[in-house]
């Protein structure tokens, strides 16, 4: 099936990009449950499991949680909502699933539950307790504490990176380009319409100005909608650069140093240089030192985005990394 989302030229200027620690700490459990693949992050993945591990030993809404994950059909929404703004932290995103009213989260949880098979006498006893709210709450946080904070840095890194370059697309260019490689499941259509296609019964929804809230996740989890009046509508997507390679032609390293090829192969996907920081654990002198040099030699080129430059390779840049003999 397929759904289909009608927009106009007000909603270009409505629509936003934001990033949501919650979302992704939902998204990393899909990832450690099995219910996805860990694509480029197979080996965070793998030292992941084990705290996750001891999760479900004590929370008992992890595992309650975990069982209504399923692809391209209604998920419920209340563990995750659409975040208000770029940089919305965790806590003020817990604090909107506190809020959510027990009698919403259980109808919700019935409709994750259709065509599904029936769980267990225990996973239902959790699922349907006036307390279910509070301990899915309890579960996230400690989902994120324990398995997302540390290597938030990264993530926030990566997904800025996408939001950046993605919202510039939107702006400068449209729908077409913003959508660009977004997902194959999405298509734009020149006469104002985003097609999806899911499970789900084909229905139309109509922006009617409010705009669109876009959310990337560094996790290979596919699309996501949100496209209940409660919420801001919304589409996760996996975020650009994820799993940039790190390997160079042999020799590169030689002729400009490993500092400054690791520098030219992150910048596949536009960075700052603040963001380059993050991303390759350098100082900020470090990476300003290498990018200069860099800039210098004709290999990589910056624009002016808001306060900030955004850099990113030259056709140069992109033909010593990528030689014509090693180009896909």
């Amino acid at each position: 099936m397929v759904y289909r989302v009608e927009v106009t030229s007000q909603d270009i200027m409505a629509s936003r990009f934001g990033i949501s620690p919650l979302m992704v700490t939902k998204n990393a459990l899909w990832v450690l449950s099995g219910k996805k693949e860990s694509g480029e992050w197979q080996t965070w993945a793998g030292r992941m499991r084990e705290p996750y591990q001891r999760l479900l030993l004590t929370h008992p809404g992890l595992g309650a949680m975990v069982t209504l994950f399923r692809e391209r059909y209604y998920n419920a929404d209340f563990p995750a909502p659409p975040p208000t703004g770029v940089n919305s932290s965790f806590e003020t995103e817990l604090a909107v699933v506190r809020a959510t009213p027990v009698a919403q989260a259980h109808h919700e949880i019935a409709r994750n539950l259709e065509g599904m098979p029936r769980p267990s006498g225990a996973v239902r006893d959790v699922l349907f307790s006036p307390d279910v709210v509070r301990l899915f709450a309890e579960a996230l946080r400690a989902a994120w504490e324990e398995i997302v904070a540390p290597v938030w840095p990264r993530f926030h890194a990566i997904l800025e990176r996408d939001v950046v370059h993605r919202a510039g697309r939107l702006a400068t260019y449209g729908w077409a380009a913003a959508l660009d490689d977004l997902n194959p499941r999405i298509r734009w259509h020149p006469d104002g319409v985003i097609e999806v296609q899911a499970h789900s019964p084909g229905e139309t929804h109509r922006l009617d100005g409010r705009g669109l809230l876009f959310v990337p996740t560094v996790f290979p989890v596919g699309v996501s909608s949100y496209l209940e009046d409660r919420w801001p509508y919304a589409i996760g997507y996996p975020a650009r650069g994820t799993g940039i390679p790190h390997e160079a032609p042999d020799g590169l390293a030689e002729l400009i140093g490993r500092t400054r090829t690791l520098v030219l192969l992150e910048l596949a996907t536009p960075a700052t240089t603040t963001q380059l920081v993050t991303l390759l654990e350098l100082g900020l002198g470090t990476v300003g030192g290498h990018i200069a040099a860099l800039r210098r030699a004709g290999l990589v080129t910056g624009s002016r985005v808001g306060r900030g430059v955004l850099y990113h390779r030259t056709a140069l840049g992109d033909s010593l990394v990528s030689p014509p003999g090693l180009r896909p």
